[in-house]
């Protein structure tokens, strides 16, 4: 399993404080593409720091919501959404030949990824833009839950790779989705956090916020950047791995 984390996301004076050190610690760094934070010129440093580390690039495209950080679902209609996230992609993509270094999976962000896992239209407008880089130039990170296969098989009509994700530090629902973070206890303390990283790692479950336990099979696990202690986790992680 590979650890994943999102950078890239400071903006102007708003700075995320991990973005260095949590760097040397992942296998796949997700980066914001200035939709919902991240500037020329932290993306730029972002790109610098995982050729430097060696780490795999995804592009984070996200709804254009800066004031709301991509968090706040948008009703966009498919022949919009669809060269919304490919104009992301791109531009990522070509700061990321600037940096010797390439794009080689994309990770939805926010809101847009969580309605990509509830609602078949979103899902459907996601894999298009994503595939329509053709020849499967890019794999799309999607969660890991119960319907890995029938996702799979959307997927592979249009000849897209999925890579399946477990988060670290997010409370499941019953359904196997993230809980809102509107909702008291979706993020996890840092000693929760551990323990549901090691219970997926070891276990290939996770206990869900009515205690519930549901098989994931992923093959990724992320860590969010703003989650308190996330460099510390990260490295914790890291030895479980």
């Amino acid at each position: 399993m590979k650890l994943n984390c999102d950078l890239g996301e400071s903006f102007g004076a708003w700075s995320m404080p991990v973005e260095n050190d949590i760097m040397a610690l992942i296998d796949q760094a997700n980066i914001a593409c200035g939709f919902h934070g991240g500037d020329p010129v932290v993306i730029k440093h972002a790109l610098r720091q995982a050729k430097a580390n060696n780490v795999a690039v995804g592009a984070h495209p996200s709804y254009p919501d800066l004031q709301g950080f991509g968090r706040r679902s948008m009703s966009i209609p498919a022949n919009e959404l669809i060269p919304i996230i490919q104009y992301q992609v791109s531009a990522l993509a070509g700061m990321a030949a600037l940096c010797g270094t390439e794009v080689s999976y994309v990770k939805p962000h926010g809101a847009l990824y969580n309605d990509m896992m509830k609602h078949a239209d979103v899902r459907k407008a996601v894999f298009q833009g994503v595939a329509e880089f053709g020849h499967g130039k890019y794999a799309l990170m999607v969660q890991a839950t119960e319907r890995n296969a029938e996702l799979k098989k959307e997927a592979e009509t249009l000849g897209l790779t999925l890579l399946f994700e477990a988060f670290s530090d997010r409370r499941y629902t019953d359904e196997g989705l993230l809980q809102s973070r509107l909702q008291p206890g979706a993020v996890l303390d840092e000693k929760a956090a551990l323990a549901q990283a090691k219970q997926l790692i070891e276990d290939g479950t996770v206990t869900t916020c009515s205690g519930n336990i549901l098989n994931l099979d992923a093959d990724t696990l992320c860590v969010h950047g703003d989650t308190m202690g996330a460099v510390d986790i990260a490295r914790e992680i890291r030895t479980f791995l």
